[in-house]
């Protein structure tokens, strides 16, 4: 039984990003579960920044996430189209900031170039380049079944949204905290 003042168990995020052949795409599930029980199916987890010019999915605490995305807008006025600026500038605030150190949520975030995974231990990690030639990057409760998926399909010719629409689809039939209700941002 669970104490009053402990969290629920909350799982159900899955966030893909992939580039490939100039196309960027961050593709998110609409599952949000607590413990064995889906609340909400819907939930749109990825959203656009920087007037379009960026995109970003989270993983984790909503409220946390909110408050983090938009420090990350407040980065990105200070440091327009320095998208990898603002992001070290954000983990840095992050791991030292008391309050922003006890949110916990997780950045997928992407302009026309890069792709970036943010932490709050102070990561800003930039995916390699995949065998097929493009960018993979997945985080949350289903997020290494749609990077598996999508580094299979990486090499196929298919675009960047293909996979990552294909990937998430596979990544909803294994993982239990995955849905099908996707959204789908493209740079």
């Amino acid at each position: 039984m669970q104490s009053s003042n402990s969290f629920p168990d909350w799982h159900g995020t899955t966030i893909l990003a992939v580039r490939k052949n100039g196309q960027t795409v961050i593709a998110g599930d609409g599952q949000v579960s607590m413990g064995p029980t889906v609340v909400k199916g819907n939930a749109r987890k990825v959203r656009r920044l920087a007037g379009g010019k960026v995109v970003a999915g989270f993983a984790g605490a909503t409220a946390d996430a909110f408050t983090l995305i938009e420090r990350l807008e407040a980065k990105l006025e200070q440091y327009p189209d320095q998208l990898a600026r603002a992001c070290v500038d954000l983990a840095k605030d992050w791991r030292t900031d008391r309050y922003l150190r006890r949110l916990e949520a997780m950045l997928l975030v992407a302009d026309a170039e890069s792709i970036y995974t943010v932490t709050g231990v102070g990561d800003v990690l930039e995916p390699g380049e995949s065998a097929g030639g493009g960018s993979i990057a997945a985080i949350g409760s289903g997020g290494n079944y749609a990077l598996a998926a999508a580094k299979a399909l990486i090499d196929q010719d298919l675009t960047a949204e293909d996979i990552a629409r294909r990937a998430m689809a596979i990544a909803a039939e294994i993982c239990v905290y995955t849905n099908g209700n996707l959204t789908v941002e493209s740079l």
